[in-house]
């Protein structure tokens, strides 16, 4: 096992609720869910769960040192290891859910890209509704975001209240097709324009 799998499986047995998958996501998922990070200007890209840092990696390098890459992660273990790997990303420990003030604390009011590795399955109405609250506060228009679920867990009541929830919120919602090199499959969700 790498040091990353090793230290993401330890984390997921500690608190399987917001860690959410036993292993990072594999490249071919982190190309799929970072497609709308833009390859000129610079651009606010918000990572929501990065985990140790599978979309992270592939953001950064999209982004080639420009634009302002935020990555949001609620546990300060995958977050210092997220930071030594990653010295030009402001790694924050804190809640999703306080992701306006996170923004305007840096002084930007919108993203440009989200990128979310959360669990949504995993989490309650309630906890799903306070994140996408967030979500939405900070996007405009043209912000483009991005999460996915795994294949097997689509049928289950929490995946499909959350992609419900999704089609309700949002204007512009795309099912991308199963990416078989992710262990476990998964298929990612583009989303875009807020509902008013």
């Amino acid at each position: 096992m790498t040091n990353d799998t090793t230290l993401f499986l330890g984390q997921w047995l500690r608190s399987p609720g917001t860690v959410g998958a036993v292993a990072p996501s594999s490249r071919r998922l982190a190309e799929t869910m970072t497609v709308p990070v833009p390859h000129g200007g610079d651009p606010v890209i918000v990572e929501l769960g990065p985990g140790t840092g599978a979309f992270t990696a592939e953001i950064q390098r999209r982004l080639d040192g420009r634009g302002h890459h935020m990555a949001v992660e609620i546990n300060p273990r995958l977050a210092e290891f997220l930071a030594g790997r990653h010295p030009k990303v402001d790694v924050v420990v804190d809640d999703a859910a306080r992701l306006p003030e996170l923004l305007r604390e840096r002084g930007f009011h919108r993203a440009d890209v989200v990128v979310s590795g959360l669990p949504w399955a995993a989490f309650s109405q309630e906890t799903q509704t306070l994140l996408l609250n967030a979500v939405t506060a900070i996007m405009d228009p043209n912000t483009a975001f991005t999460t996915f679920t795994y294949s097997f867990a689509k049928r289950t009541p929490p995946a499909r209240r959350f992609r419900r929830r999704l089609f309700d919120t949002f204007e512009e919602v795309v099912v991308g097709r199963t990416v078989w090199g992710n262990l476990p499959p998964a298929f990612v969700y583009h989303v875009r324009r807020p509902r008013v």
